[in-house]
């Protein structure tokens, strides 16, 4: 089943990225194909609760895929879709926009 989404074009993007460590998660991602501890690291101080529920919902929302090796120890690794690659330009404007904010106000 489909989530309804929001009339708002503005609302719809925010209802999908708008929890900061999907954003950093993201961020990460589109480096390239990560492990699950390599994305605990590189996100920061995230718990290990708190970064499953985000990459679910993330894979949930059709903005990431989770692939399961049949292996022991367990290998999971997590890459974007193009849905979101597609936020890369979104996330490029936040770069540009933190980066003069800051500039300006250091």
């Amino acid at each position: 089943m489909k989530k309804e989404l929001p009339a708002c074009p503005v609302e719809t993007t925010l209802m999908l990225i708008s929890d900061r460590w999907k954003v950093l998660i993201i961020r990460d991602l589109l480096e390239g194909t990560k492990r699950f501890g390599e994305l605990k690291k590189s996100v920061g101080n995230i718990s290990q609760k708190v970064l499953t529920t985000n990459l679910r919902s993330m894979e949930e929302d059709g903005l990431l895929t989770r692939k399961v090796f049949p292996e022991v120890p367990p290998r999971v690794e997590y890459t974007l879709t193009e849905t979101g690659r597609s936020l890369k330009p979104i996330l490029d404007s936040m770069v540009m926009w933190g980066t003069a904010y800051k500039a300006k106000n250091e």
